[in-house]
């Protein structure tokens, strides 16, 4: 509505009045006309007290220029897909622009690990995130409004994210979805263990001839070579899973060995006799002679022979695989009230191999180390297939982050 007050005080009572709007509006003549009426009705009175007339038409026309509007902010930078070299990004936006709106501009970042910016499957590292949202970010008067994340973000993930301005109680649009890949790095901290192998570093130990094949992984170059990873706290029940390159059927013994049971990756306590450990466990892929040859096969001590669990022959016999060395496999041992083995065709490939076996005992070595391949142990058993090369290896008491490693996809 529009009011207009009529006031005939003044310093010295004048006897005459003046008109003031509260709100501006644009009158029709006929509308002013009784107002003025009105005043000298009011000034005639002789009344000190403001008077408050309301008027018609009760709502003004609209203002010129046509409502306000808040753009969408841009991504500037970093780059789309770029690889970085930290896990605590700095993100900016071109600002916003807005015509017909008052105050400040603030505005929201969101980063996660898929498109929908929700928390995807599986269960998410314990040291590390894969969402953030962040409100209140002051606009920067310089044209560009920058985020400096505050919490490590998943290594070797690829991270989408997206940000939005807000101004007077309305929020703009999201801005276009990007994308970026945090830094490739290891780690091997209590409970969980990480290792990429495709930037040069392990977390691990190279022991015997090894080589980095850039963006692939790390090489094992002989028949006694092996990563070690000595774990600050041991695994009851977990996962250890890896990619793995260079696997080749028919693989003949080599020198110095009888027993042709070639270890993808081994677990045992310490440092002693790899063979006889009583906390071996390690999966195989056997060569020429091994029973038969090119069969898959695990083996798990979990305490001592009376808690040793390995499949019988005739299951052996049945899983004969002649893999290809050009393709990428993925191996995954997990452990709880028994072992379970899986092979697939790649990361989210196609299983081949899926066998379990229950155990009565728990997993419990006083000194947890694990190995990619594994050591030369007593009996003449061969240790690792020379050439395979690894990448990607997660160890820990929780499932693999579904997006964990995604920056290493080629």
């Amino acid at each position: 509505m529009n009011y207009y007050e009529i006031n005939d005080q003044s310093p010295i009572r004048r006897q005459r009045c003046h008109a003031r709007p509260v709100k501006e509006a644009s009158v029709r003549r006929i509308i002013w006309a009784a107002a003025v009426l009105l005043m000298s009705a009011a000034c005639d009175s002789g009344t000190s007290e403001p008077k408050t007339i309301q008027l018609t038409p009760t709502s003004p026309s609209s203002p010129s220029g046509g409502s306000s509007a808040l753009t969408a902010p841009a991504s500037d930078s970093p780059a789309e897909n770029t690889q970085l070299a930290t896990l605590r990004p700095t993100l900016t936006v071109r600002n916003s622009t807005s015509s017909g709106s008052s105050g400040a501009r603030v505005y929201e970042f969101q980063i996660a690990d898929n498109t929908n910016f929700t928390v995807s499957g599986g269960a998410p590292s314990v040291y590390y995130a894969v969402t953030v949202n962040k409100t209140g970010v002051p606009e920067d008067p310089g044209g560009k409004t920058s985020l400096t994340v505050d919490t490590d973000l998943q290594p070797a993930t690829k991270m989408y994210w997206r940000a939005r301005a807000s101004q007077g109680g309305v929020a703009s649009a999201w801005s276009a979805t990007a994308s970026f890949k945090t830094q490739i790095v290891g780690y091997n901290k209590p409970g969980e263990l990480f290792d990429p192998l495709t930037a040069g570093v392990t977390v691990g130990e190279r022991v015997g001839a090894t080589t980095f094949i850039p963006e692939k992984g790390l090489r094992l170059d002989s028949s006694s070579s092996f990563i070690r990873y000595r774990l600050p706290q041991t695994i009851t029940s977990g996962e250890f899973s890896m990619e793995v390159e260079g696997l080749r059927p028919n693989i003949p013994v080599a020198a110095g060995f009888s027993v042709n049971k070639p270890k993808i990756f081994g677990m045992q306590d310490g440092d002693g006799d790899y063979t006889s450990n009583n906390w071996r466990i390690d999966g195989q892929y056997r060569g020429l002679e091994g029973n038969p040859p090119n069969c898959i096969q695990f083996r798990a001590m979990f305490g001592g022979d009376q808690y040793k669990i390995e499949p019988d022959t005739a299951l052996r016999y049945s899983m004969v695989f002649l893999l290809d060395p050009s393709k990428t496999y993925f191996w995954k041992g997990s452990w709880s009230s028994g072992f379970r083995l899986e092979v697939s065709e790649g990361l989210n490939g196609a299983k081949f191999y899926d066998q379990s076996i229950p155990v009565g005992n728990t997993y419990n070595p006083p000194r947890h180390v694990a190995y990619l391949g594994a050591p030369v142990g007593s009996g003449g058993e061969m240790s690792v297939i020379v050439g395979a090369t690894y990448r990607n290896v997660w160890l820990s008491s929780r499932p693999r982050p579904a997006s964990l490693g995604s920056a290493l996809a080629r």
